[in-house]
């Protein structure tokens, strides 16, 4: 059975050529789904000209939420922040917006209208209005005369669908309005509109599918067409209609029934999701490595798909699938600070909780002709590199980039045009501020869920996190202040200082003359003693009676 699918089906940017992806044979592939799955986890790739363009991962034991519909409780209502936490059965309440309650007797003049809507719900959310939609809406919610004190309730049970995952240590955003997309629409209980990809840029298929879609969707709801569904027939759309809204009637009757919190409706698994968002006309092929996970692609594109207008195929190389791409390689060039150009430059790129810090530097390349071109150069070639990393890595929030002072005007301006372009087709939307005079750009990548590194990395237990650790002289000389600030205790006493060894080496060596000199002033006896369990920045200090 089709059911709701985590985020919208992806926009595909335009091909770069950077960041090469090698395929078996040296076959080069405008776009090619590659799927990686066993037991414990499923991976998908997004394969765009030879280069990796999103990753998507879900482990077994960490299955995401987003899509997924619960039966909640309303366990708090903020009126300060006109928002309220709602309890869905997580570890975390969740966070619910007074613009995300849907009250059904202002439908119809709340809502934004979405007919040049994208292709589908963001992260579970609804469907995304073109972006003075988005203007629009946002400016309705400010303006909404109804406050949430006067929507909700505590104790309050609804019907809500999560929009965005937990991110950090904050809960999961939800949304009253439902949407539950399918492979040519997306179905909107809530709202009574009918939207159009945008990436279907032929009027008059346009107007088609409208038209076909406004004559079959059910009274009083609401419809986005995907791209998939262009050139599809009157009878294929009506049967993907039907069916969810039957689907949506279990919906209702289950929460009729349910206690609170608990979930109503679970999305699909990656493996589907990748096929029924990813699996376009602009997919050239979709590899599998898992026979069963083939079998399970194959029921379900001749379910909803008859006739797939590319290819699956079974992987049975010897080769891990992700090796015999070149993936396993880029997976970890993403997780890397520093990543080289091909020039020779390179960016380093930063993540704190609250924003991403890139800088842009000129590295091993020295140019040809004078600075200015050489620096142009290294930025524009930056620019490619940012935006594929952006992507991959899917960073968001805010973002910071460190370009390399150009002196003119007309360089920073085709700087910054060129990092519009790279960005225009990414499905996260952007906001990209021009730069300034200090070689700045600031900008905001729409954060969806966690990035790569947050998923596949933790901080590390030995510096926590922090990335660096004190040198051994610092603790050396920490240890040295210790003794003395405990001197009374003590003096003419016998001490043993028990060390990290590179310390202990330390004392034995370098610092061996300080050591002696706060002996000699606490006239007492302190040996060092090396242990290997202990941290680099600990160390522990005690008398040792004498015999």
């Amino acid at each position: 059975m089709m059911s709701g699918f985590e985020g919208p089906e992806i926009q595909l940017p335009a091909p770069e050529p950077d960041c090469p992806v090698k395929t078996p044979g040296g076959k080069k592939m405008s776009a090619e789904l590659i799927i990686n799955s066993n037991a414990f986890e499923t991976r998908v790739a997004l394969v765009e000209n030879g280069q990796v363009a999103e990753l998507y991962i879900e482990r077994s034991s960490d299955r995401g939420i987003s899509g997924n519909i619960y039966k909640g409780r309303v366990v708090r209502v903020l009126p300060g922040m006109q928002a309220a936490f709602v309890d869905i059965g997580l570890d975390k309440a969740a966070f619910l917006y007074v613009g995300d309650v849907c009250m059904p007797e202002e439908d119809s003049e709340q809502l934004p209208t979405c007919t040049n809507g994208d292709d589908g719900p963001g992260e579970g959310s609804g469907g995304e209005a073109d972006e003075r939609g988005e203007q629009q809406a946002e400016a309705d919610r400010l303006l909404d005369p109804v406050p949430i004190e006067d929507r909700l309730r505590e104790g309050q049970e609804i019907l809500v669908q999560v929009a965005k995952e937990p991110i950090g240590s904050k809960g999961a955003r939800i949304t009253t309005h439902i949407t539950l997309p399918g492979r040519n629409l997306v179905f909107m209980p809530t709202i009574d509109r009918v939207g159009v990809s945008r990436r279907i840029e032929d009027e008059e298929e346009r107007k088609r599918l409208r038209d076909i879609v406004c004559e079959i969707k059910p009274a009083n709801r609401g419809f986005i067409v995907r791209t998939a569904a262009e050139g599809a027939e009157t009878e294929k759309l009506a049967a993907e209609s039907d069916f969810v809204a039957r689907l949506w009637q279990t919906i209702q009757r289950k929460f009729e029934s349910a206690p609170a919190p608990c979930p109503i409706y679970r999305e699909l698994d990656i493996t589907l999701r990748a096929v029924r968002d990813l699996f376009t006309k602009e997919v050239d092929k979709l590899v599998v490595d898992s026979e069963a996970e083939y079998r399970r692609i194959q029921n379900f594109t001749e379910t909803f798909m008859p006739s797939p207008c590319t290819e699956v195929e079974l992987y049975e190389g010897d080769e891990p699938i992700f090796d015999a791409y070149g993936i396993e390689m880029e997976i970890q060039r993403a997780l890397s600070k520093k990543i080289w150009l091909k020039s020779g430059g390179y960016i380093v790129i930063e993540s704190t909780e609250a924003l991403t810090a890139i800088d842009v530097n000129t590295g091993r390349y020295v140019g040809k002709r004078n600075l200015e071109e050489t620096i142009l150069k290294t930025n524009l070639e930056a620019v490619k590199e940012i935006a594929c990393q952006l992507r991959l890595r899917n960073l968001g929030g805010i973002i910071i980039i460190d370009f390399i002072d150009m002196e003119k005007e007309a360089n920073r301006e085709k700087v910054w045009n060129s990092l519009r372009a790279a960005t225009y087709k990414d499905k996260s939307k952007s906001n990209i501020l021009r730069m300034s005079e200090l070689g700045l750009i600031e900008m905001t990548r729409k954060r969806t869920k966690e990035s790569i590194g947050h998923i596949l990395c933790e901080p590390c237990f030995y510096c926590e996190g922090e990335g660096h650790l004190k040198s051994k002289q610092t603790v050396c000389y920490e240890i040295l202040r210790e003794l003395e600030r405990e001197r009374a205790d003590y003096f003419g006493a016998k001490v043993l200082v028990m060390t990290h060894p590179e310390v202990a080496a330390m004392f034995c060596d370098e610092e061996r003359a300080a050591l002696e000199r706060v002996e000699e002033k606490m006239h007492a006896l302190i040996s060092v003693k090396a242990d290997p369990g202990l941290h680099l920045e600990n160390y522990d200090i005690a008398m040792v009676e004498v015999e």
